[in-house]
């Protein structure tokens, strides 16, 4: 029996509202969803909604992220091997039962903090990066959260105020290590 060639690992980050989700739908669809595996990198932070604000930390920081858990899942889906991924339910802000996963042809992984290390780097066969205009990201981070995560707009302005430096920091920077770069 032929022994099956590994899966293409495609990488999806940006900022919180990038488009992200949006890219991701759209090639699983080109793709085939049945050729494809999704992963969201927010599935693993450590921390719920509720924990992170007692705590006074962003989704965007690393510790607040099991980074070393994702390393492992991605190295495993690199290789065709399954996984027990760990699912954050953005309806609500809460952790939810872990669901199996299983690679298919594609693998394709998005999120906040996908190329936060060069171990991470390294399981991807094609690193995306989404750098919409600032002012545009607000506005689409505006009626997402309000639509879909019951957040005012007010809310949603001082989120990015305070998320700011997190941004800069850690997500904005893993723009070097993506293989391509898209403005909008």
């Amino acid at each position: 029996m032929k022994k099956p060639r590994r899966p293409i690992v495609l990488g999806i980050v940006g900022d919180s509202a990038a488009g992200k989700t949006t890219i991701s739908r759209g090639l699983t669809h080109i793709l085939g969803v049945a050729n494809c595996t999704h992963v969201c990198t927010d599935d693993y932070h450590k921390f719920d909604r509720k924990e992170r604000a007692e705590r006074k930390i962003s989704a965007l920081h690393p510790e607040c992220n099991y980074i070393d858990i994702m390393q492992l899942h991605l190295e495993r889906l690199h290789y065709g091997q399954p996984i027990l991924k760990p699912i954050y339910d953005h309806k609500d802000g809460t952790l939810v039962r872990p669901n199996y996963v299983q690679p298919e042809q594609f693998v394709i992984v998005e999120g906040l903090l996908g190329y936060a290390t060069s171990v991470l780097c390294g399981f991807y066969d094609v690193k995306v990066y989404l750098a919409p205009d600032e002012e545009i990201r607000a506005l689409w981070k505006i009626k997402r959260d309000c639509a879909k995560r019951g957040y005012t707009p007010e809310e949603v302005r001082e989120s990015l105020r305070k998320r700011e430096y997190d941004s800069a920091n850690f997500i904005r920077p893993q723009k070097k290590s993506a293989d391509i770069i898209v403005n909008f």
